[in-house]
């Protein structure tokens, strides 16, 4: 994984909008109806090479396929994983006596309802069985796609992400295992798969773990020791995972779950940044560039970030649709550059800005790229003053 030696490198979390004709071949797969496959896959290998070329004109150093073949970062996985049947059980729902819903009810009530109807639901799915990997071949299509693309691009690097284990066990209730510690482990070991195919290709691993942090919103009854109690083995699982893969090759990503909101009980990174720390990676990318956590900067002053880690703290976000000008975000990379060391830091986006393909899309994706754009810009600025 490049650090930044000589300026400082941008990149950002992953998720980018779909094109019109990817998005209803996705909603077709995701609702069982029939769908020209061949089309899905050339429709899919173009907009790879479109969004991968859009990056690298943007000014985005490390680049990857923006999630294009998948519905979302987070349910893309059932149609990889063994060992799940349809369900009446839905599941974990964030927002379902949330923290936030709970203070909030009516703005949530509201978002809800603007929201329902966009595209039909996804089959929900609880393990009946062993859990086991059979994504070999789309991980290998994605991987080819996204490698065709940046070669031509010229982009300095690419990463491509995939969801935790814990995130895994939190869409997929289970039914088979005897304990949630077997449940998890066992997703781990073919997660593992994934994670191999991933960096065996020559491309950085990007870890997506939301629920680290999500799980305290959407668990009003427990208190942050609880919380703890409850990451820790979730990052011992997702280790498990990662053995043997160089952390060198591996980034983890993990974020709040919620894009527009009022976002005002959501955990404190000062109470879990050491349990973050331990997963075996590379990189840690983090919020930090909205009003909720763009203070937490001063968290890095009082935290021992091991020799050779990079931080990659989000500088625009996807929670407002006010593109940041590039003077704040050259700002808010020296503050980071100040406590870690310049050559320890890279300039990133707080989350994706199209988690869900089709539902979520607050941000219009011409503001995208003019945050990217911006991004690359404040960037350049801060490099000039660093260095």
């Amino acid at each position: 994984m490049k650090h930044s030696t000589d300026r400082i490198l941008t990149t950002h979390v992953g998720s980018l909008a779909r094109p019109r004709n990817v998005l209803d071949l996705l909603w077709a797969k995701e609702r069982g109806d029939a769908f020209d496959a061949a089309l899905f896959e050339s429709s899919v290998h173009d907009a790879v090479a479109e969004i991968v070329a859009r990056q690298a004109e943007a000014g985005i150093d490390v680049v990857c396929d923006g999630e294009q073949s998948k519905s979302s970062f987070l349910t893309y996985i059932a149609e990889r994983l063994n060992g799940f049947s349809p369900s009446e059980n839905q599941g974990e729902d964030l927002w379902v006596d949330s923290r936030e819903t709970l203070a909030f009810p009516e703005f949530y009530d509201a978002h809800r309802k603007a929201r329902e109807g966009l595209v039909s639901k996804p089959v929900k799915l609880v393990c009946t069985g062993p859990v086991s990997y059979r994504g070999h071949a789309a991980v290998k299509r994605d991987i080819a796609n996204v490698k065709a693309a940046a070669g031509r691009s010229g982009a300095t690097e690419v990463f491509m992400s995939a969801v935790s284990p814990s995130d895994v066990e939190g869409q997929q209730p289970n039914e088979f295992y005897e304990s949630e510690g077997d449940y998890l482990f066992a997703i781990a070991d073919a997660m593992r798969e994934e994670y191999q195919a991933i960096v065996n290709a020559g491309i950085v691993l990007q870890i997506d773990d939301p629920r680290l942090l999500t799980y305290y919103i959407s668990r009003p009854g427990l208190s942050v020791a609880d919380c703890r109690r409850w990451a820790e083995l979730r990052v011992e699982a997702l280790n498990h995972a990662l053995r043997g893969l160089p952390e060198d090759r591996v980034r983890f990503h993990t974020c709040y779950g919620i894009n527009i909101g009022p976002r005002v009980h959501e955990m404190n990174l000062a109470d879990i940044v050491d349990i973050m720390l331990r997963v075996n990676a590379g990189a840690y990318l983090f919020e930090a560039g909205n009003p909720r956590h763009e203070h937490e900067w001063t968290v890095w002053r009082d935290t021992k970030v091991p020799d050779g880690k990079i931080l990659v703290p989000g500088v625009i976000s996807h929670s407002t649709p006010l593109v940041e000008h590039p003077e704040l975000i050259a700002q808010r990379l020296e503050r980071f550059a100040g406590v870690v060391g310049k050559e320890n830091i890279m300039a990133g986006a707080d989350c994706g800005f199209a988690s869900f393909a089709a539902t979520e899309q607050e941000i219009h994706p011409s503001i995208v790229w003019a945050k990217f754009k911006n991004l690359a810009e404040g960037a350049r600025i801060a490099s000039e003053r660093l260095w």
